[in-house]
Order: structure tokens, then C-alpha cells, then sequence
């Protein structure tokens, strides 16, 4: 432990677990006058099970990667709804809308005054989040990533004025999201402790996070996938989802996550899909300089023991291609000569390649695109 970094924990000020918990965030509210309810039109569907009080507006023009026009639209109605409470009601992408408009709508900053690590000056509306899948762990976070389209890149904004007062994770609204959301955002979620477990940066504290996160996967992701409505997985993979989210704050991902990015930014693929299609290169190829924690990892995927790199790349891919998932790039309609464009990209991302217990050149994660091809 004495070796160990430095770190600073934030996690939500009261966390609700458990089926039909959804139902809280009323009485949480209490006598909130008016409440914006940020969702999807999918999960707008949600919105009388929270039983809010008061006046209840609604935003639900959130995409699978919110641009900074849905942001500017998001703080546009929070303008007009003038609300005591933001309520965060999806997946990540909505979350992370919700977090920025709960600290931006009635202050002079903008989104580029934010973007980096500590700029918010403060929040004053109360801030919900309740998760609709299990994969991003936004519900646990201070970090919220907003797509720039013309740039074609990410902008990250982290600070504590946006941690949530009160996160949800109720399974039963996940029990209908489809086998391969539920397969991929599984990954995603396992992608985020592994990543972090893996990592320059890696603490103790973390660590167990991290390793009650990828169990869970590993336990739950296939029951959950080929049954919805099983509740025992489906609640495992909410707390893996968690948990994961609690790896980004002190810790965060690395080079998976850049590699990822500019699949979401330039190729349009939703953020799990992604991470799931570089997953099993980036493992293996960490593999030589994290070789017990990567051990602990395959073991808990079931992936095997004792496995050489091309074996646990080959075991990974299978693990993601038996839950449905696609791992072609090609048949995602990349084309070899994008990949360039995206390993420049992936590799200009430092705050997330640093973190990776190994140096990667451009050709390095050229040859993770390559290989996932």
C-alpha cells in the first residue's frame, strides 16, 4: 500500500438497489416543485413509475451518442422547465446529458468552459440518475462525454458537481432491453473494471471493485442474455455496471477505451458494441506486462488458464461472439483504409492511452484495428 497513488472517491449520496425501486425517486423527491425528466423515447415509457410530484417535463431526444447539439437542446428545455430536480432515466448517454444540464442550466458556463478535469464552478438542482441498462456506470460517475462532430472526437468534462444525489438501479426496467444491447453493454461494463484493474494508475481499493465487477460478468452476462427477465443476473449486472463506474473516477479506463472511441465518433457503432469488438486484442496484448491480473481476469470470464496471447485473444473473441456480438469491423462497414484515421485518432487520446500498463505506438493500435477487422 505504501506505493500506492493517491486517490479521491465519489460515489452518489444515497444509492437504491433492488426490483421496483424505481418507485423511490418520488419519495426521495419530496416536495419538488418541477422536475426534467431526461430520457429516451424508449425509456420516456419509464416515467410514471417514478411517481415524481409537482410539474414533470420531459426531454427525450437523446441518441445513442449525444452531440453538442443534444446538449444544447437538453439545456434549452431545462430553460423553459426552470426545474428543482433533474432526473436522469437511460443509459449512459442520457446520464451523461443529465449530469451537464443539472450544472449548466442556470449558469453563465458552457460546455467548453467545462470540458476538462475540476472547471464546474458548482450545481445548485438536484441530480437523479436511474439506470435503464447495466454497461456505462454513469449513475456512479463524475465524468460525462459529449461527441464533437465536427472534430470527431470525444469532450470530457469531470468534476464532483456531477455525481448524483440519488442513483437507481432497479433491474426490472432492464428486462427488456434486447440480447445484443444486454450482450454488449455487459462488455463494456467489464471493460471498465478490467481496464481500470489492468492500469498504470491501478489501486487496492480499486482493485476490488474491479474484481467483484468482472465477476459479476462473468457470471451473469450469457443467464442475462438469453433470459431477460432473469433477475438474479439482470441485478448482478447492474451492481458489475456499479462497480465499473466507480473504476472511472479515481482510476479510468485506458487504451480499450481510446481504441474504442473513434468506432463510436467516426464509424457511428454504439459505445458497448465497440468496446466489445477491441476487447480480447487489447487484453492479450496487456497480457506480457499484467500477466496475474489478466490470469485473474480470464479465469473469471471462463476464458481458460495458462493461455499464451493468441489463445486469449481467440478465447476473449469467443466469449463475446457466443453472446451475439459481432466482432468484425469489416461487417460494421469499416473499411482498411479508415483504419489509420481511427488509430491517429485512438492514439491522441493521452488520458486514456497513459494509463496503459504498456506503451502503444500508432502501428500498435493499427494492428488492434487490423486484428479486429
Amino acid at each position: 500500500m505504501s506505493s500506492a497513488p493517491v486517490i479521491i472517491l465519489h460515489q452518489p449520496k444515497r444509492l437504491i438497489i433492488g426490483a421496483g425501486t424505481i418507485a423511490e425517486v418520488g419519495n426521495w423527491a419530496g416536495d419538488v416543485s418541477s422536475t426534467l425528466v431526461i430520457a429516451t423515447p424508449i425509456t420516456a415509457g419509464f416515467v410514471d413509475r417514478l411517481k415524481l410530484p409537482g410539474k414533470v417535463a420531459m426531454f427525450d431526444a437523446i441518441p445513442g451518442e449525444p452531440e453538442i447539439a443534444t446538449l444544447d437542446a437538453a439545456l434549452a428545455a431545462a430553460r423553459s422547465a426552470k426545474p428543482d430536480l433533474v432526473v436522469g432515466l437511460g443509459g449512459g448517454s442520457v446520464m451523461d446529458v443529465a449530469k451537464l444540464v443539472a450544472a449548466l442550466w442556470d449558469g453563465e458556463q458552457t460546455l467548453l468552459d467545462v470540458a476538462g478535469p475540476n472547471k464546474v464552478a458548482g450545481r445548485k438542482t438536484r441530480l437523479a440518475q436511474v439506470a435503464t441498462t447495466a454497461g456505462t456506470g454513469s449513475e456512479a460517475g463524475i465524468r460525462s462525454l459529449i461527441t464533437d462532430p465536427v472534430k470527431g472526437n470525444k469532450i470530457a468534462v469531470e468534476s464532483p458537481h456531477l455525481i448524483a444525489d440519488l442513483a437507481v438501479l432497479d433491474p426490472e426496467l432492464t428486462y427488456s432491453v434486447p440480447p445484443a444491447v444486454t450482450a454488449a453493454t455487459g462488455v463494456d461494463a467489464m471493460a471498465h473494471c478490467v481496464e481500470a484493474f489492468t492500469n498504470k494508475r491501478a489501486h487496492p481499493m480499486i482493485d476490488g471493485f474491479a474484481r467483484m465487477g468482472f465477476h459479476l460478468v462473468g457470471k451473469f452476462l450469457a443467464r442475462a442474455v438469453k433470459d431477460g427477465s432473469d433477475r438474479e443476473a439482470r441485478e448482478g449486472l447492474m451492481l458489475a455496471s456499479y462497480y465499473g463506474g466507480i473504476c472511472l473516477g479515481p482510476v479510468n479506463t485506458a487504451a480499450g477505451h481510446a481504441i474504442a472511441y473513434p468506432l463510436g465518433t467516426l464509424l457511428h457503432l454504439p459505445h458497448g458494441l465497440a468496446n466489445a469488438i477491441v476487447f480480447p486484442h487489447v487484453l492479450a496484448f496487456n497480457q506480457p506486462v499484467a500477466a496475474d491480473k489478466t490470469a485473474e481476469v480470464a479465469e473469471a470470464l471462463g476464458l481458460g488458464k495458462g493461455l499464451s496471447q493468441a489463445d486469449l485473444s481467440g478465447a476473449g473473441h469467443a466469449f463475446c461472439a457466443d453472446l451475439g456480438i459481432e466482432m468484425s469491423l469489416a461487417k460494421h462497414g469499416a473499411t482498411e483504409e479508415d483504419l489509420p484515421r481511427f488509430a491517429a485518432d485512438a492514439h491522441a487520446i493521452r488520458r486514456l492511452m497513459d494509463n496503459n500498463p504498456v506503451d502503444m505506438s500508432v502501428e500498435d493500435v493499427l494492428g488492434i484495428y487490423r486484428a479486429s477487422f
